[in-house]
């Protein structure tokens, strides 16, 4: 499985929101790419590759930049005019170089190293599926007025989600976009909260609305259905319980339909524009985008692919959505200078290169307003995966930790939800953390309908609790191996920004 969010990396506040304007504005020096993907084009000549081509959005230069395409041998698959991204299938191993050179393409590239065939996630490890004699045993542990695996739901208790539920389970005027591999809106836990006005299928990187397309093609593509149970599994007597049981869950799906379900940008690009265009409140992005763990701003393609997935992310903002993005699991320090990614590209041949965090992108994660979520276990310290960084991390929410193990029928430190084919099952990950902090949002927006999604990020954090930076060396695994380093204060700090989220205090 690609990069659910599971995966590793984070986003940063106000500081990369700077340093990423920057980057569009010039080509840093030394932002340490690797090789390019249209060198990996240019060895297919009969192969049709996919490309993002980003210009001024208004109508004359985007109809010149449609015949320039045409040109050089480019078919327009879905032209975004609002935001000035086209994407383009070609087959001319030179239409990266021959249409950055058109008047009006302000940046193109390849949006991957492989050829186009007929989407990454960050869960850390496989799922473990709950077997109906599990089940019935975390059922007899339930109490009154609980869903009957709410006894294993360590997670709900620890961020106040339960009694928070009895205050205030979330408004129906409020949706909550999971734009991942697909969502089962089927399962008898989502079905009462599914919004299928508000979910689409944006695999080739136009929508298709088609009746269920934008469900799972498989069990094995249960990533989606775990999270959209997290956010917003009703409190109907079946199962478990979501975050905010009482608001709406949409799907859209990105990720690609075989096993590896690798995110494309120009799906996750128009995943942005369609949630925005159908009013959702907020999205969960439980990934990052492939085929490069980070873009580099002085490759030519990942610059594009930085571009264009910002536009689109930034337009949803300006309609009115606020973007959740997951950290990553790779334990990676993201405020540090050096990285080493030896997994890029990974839809092809990966190239062991070493980045700077701060020039060379996780996308959405790291871009401007994107809240940049860690993970935390059962005793609310710092998930031994969750990657972190001090001005990264906005804030922190339950993803499990395998090494944590709560006092839970079932005694499993991951994040216990709803799969497919009205299944459950464990996963841990900041997949797993980011669904609990956008249901959150999703409750503070239904109490302050108004709000700006700056205005939301703002409200997560003063409800936040900080448990500041622990006293002790870092030790998440118990090998006795440091194994990473908090920086900051009480108020905010790598581990956690500004603390771990609160769903009791957003609905008060």
């Amino acid at each position: 499985m690609a990069h659910l969010r599971s995966r590793r990396r984070l986003a940063l506040a106000v500081p990369v929101a700077l340093s990423l304007t920057a980057s569009l504005g010039f080509l840093p020096a030394a932002a340490h790419a690797a090789p390019r993907a249209e060198s990996t084009a240019q060895a297919a000549d009969a192969e049709n590759f996919a490309y993002l081509v980003n210009t001024r959005t208004d109508h004359r230069t985007i109809e010149s930049v449609k015949e320039a395409i045409a040109k050089a041998g480019g078919t327009v698959v879905v032209a975004y005019d609002k935001i000035g991204v086209i994407v383009v299938h070609s087959a001319n191993p030179a239409f990266a170089q021959q249409i950055r050179k058109a008047p009006g393409v302000q940046s193109a590239g390849a949006s991957r190293t492989s050829p186009v065939t007929a989407a990454g996630t960050t869960d850390e490890g496989a799922v473990q599926y709950l077997s109906k004699a599990q089940a019935a045993k975390i059922a007899g542990s339930s109490t009154a007025g609980e869903e009957p695996l709410e006894a294993d739901q360590w997670d709900l208790r620890a961020i106040g989600a339960d009694k928070a539920a009895k205050i205030d389970p979330g408004s129906k005027n409020v949706t909550v976009a999971v734009i991942d591999v697909g969502v089962d809106d089927t399962h008898p836990d989502i079905a009462p909260n599914f919004s299928a006005s508000q979910s689409a299928n944006c695999v080739s990187g136009k929508a298709d609305t088609t009746y269920g397309s934008w469900r799972p093609v498989d069990a094995d593509h249960y990533h989606g259905t775990h999270v959209a149970g997290e956010i917003a599994a009703a409190r109907n007597g079946i199962g478990v319980a979501g975050v905010a049981p009482g608001v709406k869950v949409a799907g859209i799906t990105v990720a690609q339909p075989d096993a590896n379900q690798l995110f494309f940008p120009e799906s996750v690009v128009c995943a942005f524009v369609f949630a925005a265009d159908h009013g959702v409140e907020v999205t969960n992005n439980s990934y990052y985008v492939d085929p490069w763990q980070y873009n580099c701003m002085d490759d030519p393609d990942q610059r594009a692919i930085v571009d264009s997935v910002n536009r689109a992310q930034l337009y949803a903002q300006r309609k009115g959505t606020l973007n959740v993005a997951a950290a990553g699991n790779s334990n990676d320090d993201l405020d540090s200078n050096a990285l080493v990614d030896a997994s890029s590209p990974d839809d092809s041949t990966p190239v062991t290169r070493t980045v700077d965090p701060h020039k060379c992108f996780d996308v959405p994660t790291q871009l401007p307003g994107v809240v940049t979520v860690s993970a935390t276990g059962v005793t609310g310290a710092k998930s031994y995966y969750s990657s972190y960084g001090d001005g990264v991390i906005d804030v922190a929410a339950p993803g499990g930790d395998k090494y944590k193990i709560p006092d839970t029928p079932s005694k499993n430190g991951r994040i216990l939800s709803t799969l497919p084919n009205n299944s459950y099952g464990f996963l841990q990950g900041t997949s797993m953390a980011t669904p609990h902090v956008a249901a959150v949002a999703a409750l503070l927006k239904s109490t302050h309908p108004w709000a700006t999604p700056a205005q939301l990020q703002a409200l997560l954090k003063a409800q936040a609790d900080n448990p500041g930076c622990p006293t002790d060396p870092y030790d998440g695994n118990g090998d006795g191996v440091v194994d990473a380093t908090c920086v900051g204060g009480k108020r905010i700090n790598g581990f956690y920004g500004f603390g771990i989220v609160n769903a009791l205090r957003a609905v008060k």
